[in-house]
């Protein structure tokens, strides 16, 4: 059965003490929304903050990004195995910040993906065209070699604890999303990529997130176009009745579903 998810990415916003107060304002509400599987993922060090506050409940923790290496003089950098130590279950990896802000290639992404699975951690993996790109008609050219470099090496065995998220980054932070037919598109193109990889059973499984200016206005339409399990969340993410309420249309869309 696939997993819809509702995760937030605060991205670099909330020292401790603010990460502290917004967590326990979303508390009581997140918990009464269930099914849906949500993902909190602040900045690092407000994680093990995060982590002790949702303690015994259902929401998730997840880190923002990580290096491949288990340790070593890579200043700056942090490891899966200290998310995990610090109450991560999850991670995400390739978000197009990552990619073309701070320049990370797609060889990169899949070390990364690669030592995620490795310490048990799951991946949120980020994939996602610039509005150039669409504009010339190569979204699934970029979408296929994203993808194709974030699982070259992820066994059958390993892609069950993947999650993917469509995140079209002319729309990241902008105020514009991609329709909910453009954002569809996307993830049935991605999930036959999967099922020509790793065969039909995995493909109707596995979550596909979409990211791109999500709010509770277009959170309705978005989750009933085809394909789409979810969301990644950016600046809605920071706004407690705005997270939860997107949180409770996912919520309403699964329990009509079932």
């Amino acid at each position: 059965m696939r997993k819809y998810i509702v995760a937030g990415n605060w991205k670099m916003n909330k020292d401790n003490r603010e990460a502290e107060d917004f967590v326990r304002s979303l508390l009581p509400a997140l918990q009464a929304i269930h099914p849906v599987n949500i993902v909190l993922c602040p900045p690092f060090t407000a994680l093990a903050t995060t982590s002790v506050l949702v303690h015994n409940t259902a929401i998730a923790v997840g880190g923002q990004n990580m290096y491949f290496a288990p340790n070593g003089a890579f200043t700056g950098e942090i490891s899966g195995a200290m998310l995990v130590s610090a109450g991560c279950q999850h991670v995400i990896l390739g978000h197009s910040e990552r990619r073309h802000i701070f320049g990370e290639a797609d060889d990169l992404i899949r070390q990364k993906v690669n030592t995620a699975l490795t310490v048990g951690l799951h991946p949120i993996i980020c994939v996602g065209e610039t509005l150039a790109e669409r504009q010339a008609g190569q979204t699934e050219a970029v979408v296929r070699r994203q993808y194709s470099a974030a699982f070259a090496e992820v066994s059958d065995t390993q892609i069950g604890n993947c999650v993917i998220a469509y995140e079209p980054v002319w729309a990241i932070g902008t105020g514009v999303n991609a329709t909910p037919t453009q954002a569809s598109e996307a993830h049935a193109f991605l999930r036959e990529l999967i099922r020509q990889q790793y065969g039909d059973a995995v493909a109707k499984t596995i979550t596909i997130l979409y990211g791109g200016s999500v709010k509770a206005a277009n959170a309705t339409e978005l989750i009933r176009a085809a394909d789409i399990d979810g969301f990644l969340i950016g600046g809605a993410s920071l706004i407690a009745p705005e997270f939860v309420r997107i949180a409770e249309i996912v919520n309403e869309f699964i329990l009509e579903k079932e």
